[in-house]
């Protein structure tokens, strides 16, 4: 049932990338462009979003346990370190540039294998350099603290 769900949710999530057109590098890019050729329609998706975070957020952790695992993964960590700024940096830089993340990347490979999956190989190798890189700690999972 639990593996149903998550499939479930994660078809959901890439209806919801593809529809608001999140799949779509250049509408990324031309949102990004607040000084250019300005698309703003990515502000209503960013401020949906926000939303429904915050109300379902505040109705979730009202549960003692979520319903599929044994607790909640809440981060937290609040400190801004270096690898924090780095890591941030990189995937902005990315994303301006190429106007993909990793889950619009991912549902794009549906619509436009080709690009997105040389996006994909990249991103893959650079969480596989920034592991090695990790000084031979392995680097946290979703979920989990480094400290």
């Amino acid at each position: 049932m639990n593996h149903l769900v998550l499939f479930i949710a994660g078809l959901l999530f890439s209806f919801g990338l593809i529809v608001s057109g999140m799949i779509n590098p250049a509408k990324v890019i031309a949102f990004l462009d607040v000084f250019g050729n300005w698309d703003p329609s990515l502000a209503f998706v960013m401020a949906g979003a926000v939303i429904v975070n915050v109300f379902g957020f505040r109705l979730v952790t009202k549960r003692a346990n979520p319903l599929f695992a044994e607790g909640f993964s809440i981060p937290t960590r609040s400190d801004i370190d270096r690898n924090l700024v780095v890591g941030a940096s990189l995937f902005g830089i990315g994303w301006g540039l190429i106007g993909l993340c990793p889950g619009p990347a991912i549902a794009a490979l549906s619509a436009a294998p080709g690009d997105a999956f040389i996006f994909v190989v990249a991103m893959l190798a650079g969480m596989i350099v920034a592991r090695m890189m990790s000084q031979g700690r392995p680097a946290p999972l979703a979920g989990e603290t480094s400290r």
